[in-house]
C-alpha cells in the first residue's frame, strides 16, 4: 500500500487549473502504482487554518504538561498535519502564485508543519530535517511567465517551497510549472498540455 498526500491550495474551486493538474497527477500516479494507493487530501483553501500568532507559537514551545486546553488544541492540529506528511510515501502540491508568493492558506499550512522539534531541529552543525526523504511534486500555476524565459526573479513560490521542504529533510522535490494562464485560452491549453507531459516524464524517471 502506498499513501499519496495531495495538497491543494487554490480558492478558485472548479475554475482552478492547479486542482485540475493535481487531479490528473493522482490518476497517473495510481495508474503507475496500482489500485492500492491511498489518497489523502489537505485542502488549505478550506481548512481555514489560523495564521501563526503569539498564542500558537507559544503553545508549540510550552512543555506538554504545562499547556492549557487551548494550547493543546493548537498543538494537536499541527501534529495531525505533520503526521500525514511523515506518513506519506509521496506528496503532490498544487501551488498557484498569488502576488508572486504562496496563497495565504498555503503559507499558514507551512507554518503548521515547519515546527522545531517535530520536523526539524537545530544542532551544533546547523539545522537538521526530521522528515524522511520522499518524492514531492510541486505543480505551480501562474498567470504570467516566470520560467527562465520570463521573469524567474519574481517567482517566490518554487524557490521557497524547495527550501522549506529541504529544511525539514525532503530533498527529492520535482518542480513543475504551468505559465501564462492569464494569457488567453490557447495559452492555458498549451500550458496544461505541457505540464501533463512533464508529469508523465517525472513519474517515469
Amino acid at each position: 500500500m502506498s499513501k499519496l498526500l495531495v495538497i491543494n491550495a487554490s480558492p478558485m474551486g472548479d475554475n482552478s487549473v492547479s486542482r485540475k493538474l493535481t487531479a490528473s497527477f493522482v490518476e497517473k500516479y495510481k495508474a503507475q502504482k496500482g489500485d492500492d494507493v491511498v489518497v489523502v487530501e489537505h485542502d488549505t483553501a478550506s481548512m481555514n487554518l489560523p495564521h501563526a500568532d503569539g498564542e500558537i507559537l507559544g503553545a508549540y514551545f510550552t512543555p506538554a504538561d504545562q499547556r492549557s486546553p487551548e494550547q493543546q488544541a493548537h498543538v494537536d492540529r499541527s501534529d495531525a498535519i505533520i503526521k500525514e506528511i511523515k506518513e506519506a510515501d509521496a506528496i503532490v502540491m498544487g501551488a498557484p502564485m498569488h502576488n508572486f508568493g504562496l496563497p495565504s492558506g498555503l503559507k499558514a499550512y507551512v507554518d503548521h508543519f515547519a515546527r522545531a522539534g517535530e520536523t526539524f531541529k537545530y544542532t551544533e552543525a546547523g539545522p537538521v530535517g526530521l522528515v524522511a526523504d520522499k518524492p514531492v511534486y510541486v505543480l505551480a500555476t501562474r498567470g504570467g511567465d516566470y520560467s527562465e524565459n520570463g521573469y524567474p526573479q519574481m517567482d517566490f513560490v518554487l524557490p521557497y517551497l524547495k527550501t522549506i521542504f529541504a529544511f525539514i529533510g525532503v530533498t527529492d522535490v520535482t518542480l513543475l510549472q504551468a505559465n501564462g494562464l492569464a494569457m488567453g485560452e490557447e495559452a492555458v491549453a498549451q500550458a496544461i498540455e505541457q505540464t501533463l507531459e512533464h508529469i508523465d516524464q517525472a513519474l517515469a524517471a
